[in-house]
């Protein structure tokens, strides 16, 4: 923990002179940094305690809001390296030398890990000295410092859920950690009680937050409530589906069974107790034409600052947008060159097209054919084949919005200016084509590999730099809330009709009709409608690696251990990587749990590693 600490207390330093964009007002923007003052002369007032809980939410909010590269654990998303960078007190360092493919990553998160501590340790710098502040506070101020401890936990317990998700068994302190003696023989406490610990800091934070945030990215009572119930989801899935990689851990029926109907009722809050809705009423809006991005549905909208502050994003990190140097990164990561020279190190997978469903029957259709245009003259006009166009039409609107194929459209941008509409062309990178008598220059994203990139988190506008955007990325949204409560209620009572109904409401967004009967005749059935709804609906905002390893899916997706794995193919009908082919029960292990940080465990021999991993 030695090398922790040092994290820590680096982190710390830094964090708190970093205050969150939009979190605030100016005034408070322009408090002298708490670094600077004296213990005797801080500590004394509200905007004292908010200033300190501002860089906390600046110190944790880089270990969630690059999630979108965990999709690469699933089999939907490619992940091809990150833009995050190496140095110390950079934002993005916690992704960074990170391991983002399906398999293999499980020794890859060392820094990651480390990362996580430094937030738990800015989180208790806020509880502790504001705890503090309460026996003295007058009754006017008592609502609101408390409010700032209660949003200090939040944090602390979103990270410590993540270690655990990751991990298992982790260190836990619930103080400022001031010297590396006080760590050095720390031991791993089992799941079970640092469980306990979060729920504690999310039910505090239930009791205390106000109905909603103070300020743009200031978490309210849904946001507590919403990770309350997420947590004991967790909780009930490894219960019931088992972590035999986690030493110590016995699953419990019952414990499952509690948790879940537990979980349930927190979700239920959230949806009925608030007045919260979808974005733009759940309308799905207009699809536009294949071909054109003049008109997107809704639902790409929401990805974009037109949906920072909307109340179907239950919790928020903001980012402070063109020349702060807090921007978010998501064009530089999801776009190609013809985007202010962005690096498209992240992509949909071919796979992934087939899950949209049709607009007419509200079900699948038949899978696409991938064909390669340069050997296959007839290619692009045979139906269903994957580089036709017209293959596309009287899809899920989430599809255009997320996804694009041969000859979709996007805006290109270059030094802050429009240069003109892009058509995607997989294989033809910043080439001169014809289209309809009209010539283009096509897309430039050579890293892609599988013949669609994202059209999700794109600007579709100038004035911001690739790595400039105020998105305020969503750790906790309500279209999440609705499909973690349909699978929480569906393992606890079977298919409920209000379950159904929310299900319905973000199908709706798509243009789907409602899920057929049959999609809900039993648990099974529609447990099997819900994740194809957490597929689509959350594709590459990061849950997908998560539920996999939660619902021990992974030889379910891939195939049992030492069999044929799977390929991912192109829409040129090339495989492009083999997953998970001959592959042992021991790899498999490995990608349930997470490694414990080899350095770690040199400098505390009090610290055990997970069985797969010895």
């Amino acid at each position: 923990m030695k090398k922790i600490l040092s994290n820590i207390l680096a982190i710390s330093a830094f964090a708190i002179l970093m205050l969150l964009p939009g979190a605030c007002t100016k005034d408070l923007l322009d408090q002298p940094p708490t670094t600077e003052l004296g213990a005797a002369a801080f500590w004394k007032t509200e905007a004292d305690a908010t200033t300190a809980l501002m860089g906390a939410y600046s110190s944790i909010r880089p270990l969630f809001d690059r999630d979108y590269y965990f999709d690469g654990h699933g089999e939907y998303i490619r992940t091809r390296g990150t833009s995050t960078t190496s140095g110390n007190l950079r934002l993005g360092d916690a992704y960074n030398g990170g391991n983002y493919n399906p398999s293999g990553y499980g020794a890859s998160f060392d820094k990651y890990y480390r990362y996580l501590y430094g937030g738990v340790n800015r989180a208790n710098y806020v509880i502790e000295n504001v705890s503090k502040m309460l026996p003295e506070a007058s009754p006017a101020s008592l609502a609101s410092l408390e409010a700032v401890v209660a949003e200090a936990r939040l944090l602390r317990g979103m990270v410590y859920f993540r270690l655990i998700s990751m991990w298992g068994d982790v260190p836990y302190f619930g103080r400022i950690i001031y010297d590396n003696s006080e760590v050095a023989d720390i031991s791993r406490m089992p799941m079970a009680q640092v469980k306990d610990s979060i729920m504690a800091d999310f039910s505090y934070a239930v009791e205390k937050l106000p109905n909603k945030g103070s300020a743009a990215g200031r978490a309210g009572k849904p946001a507590a409530l919403a990770f309350r119930g997420k947590l004991q989801l967790y909780w009930a899935s490894w219960n019931k589906f088992g972590w035999p990689e986690l030493d110590g851990f016995t699953p419990s029926a019952s414990a499952a069974d509690a948790a879940y109907k537990s979980a349930a009722a927190d979700f239920k809050r959230v949806i009925d107790d608030f007045g919260l809705n979808l974005f733009r009423n759940g309308d799905p809006g207009q699809p536009g034409t294949l071909g054109s991005a003049e008109v997107l549905p809704n639902y790409f909208y929401l990805f974009l600052p037109t949906a920072n502050g909307d109340p179907e994003m239950i919790m928020t990190f903001t980012h402070g947008g063109t020349g702060t140097g807090q921007g978010e990164e998501l064009m530089r990561d999801v776009a190609g060159r013809s985007h202010e020279g962005s690096q498209c190190w992240t992509h949909p997978r071919y796979e992934i097209a087939d899950r949209y469903q049709s607009t007419i029957t509200g079900d699948f259709v038949t899978p696409l054919v991938p064909m390669n245009p340069t050997s296959n003259p007839n290619a692009r006009t045979t139906p269903n084949s994957a580089v036709n166009p017209q293959s596309y039409e009287n899809r899920d609107y989430r599809m255009k919005s997320s996804i694009m194929w041969d000859y979709e459209m996007s805006m290109g941008i270059l030094s802050l200016k429009e240069t003109g509409w892009v058509p995607f062309i997989y294989k033809t990178w910043n080439s001169v084509v014809k289209i309809n008598g009209v010539e283009y220059t096509s897309y430039n994203t050579d890293g892609c590999n599988s013949g669609y990139v994202y059209r999700k988190f794109l600007r579709n506008y100038a004035g911001q730099g690739r790595s400039e955007g105020d998105f305020a990325w969503p750790v906790m949204r309500l279209a999440d809330v609705f499909l973690m409560y349909a699978e929480a209620s569906n393992e606890a009572y079977g298919p409920l009709a209000d379950a159904v109904e929310v299900v319905n409401k973000v199908r709706r967004r798509g243009n789907l009709p409602p899920l057929a009967p049959e999609k809900y005749a039993d648990k099974q059935s529609f447990f099997d409608a819900i994740e194809q709804e957490r597929i689509v609906e959350l594709l590459g905002e990061g849950h997908r690696g998560f539920d996999l390893r939660r619902w021990r899916a992974l030889e379910r997706v891939w195939g049992p251990p030492y069999g044929d794995g799977k390929w991912t193919r192109d829409t040129h009908a090339a495989n492009v990587t083999r997953y998970f082919q001959n592959t042992s029960e021991r790899t498999y292990e490995q990608a349930y749990i997470f490694r414990i940080p080899p350095g770690e465990r040199d400098r505390n021999s009090n610290l055990t590693q997970n069985r797969p991993w010895m």
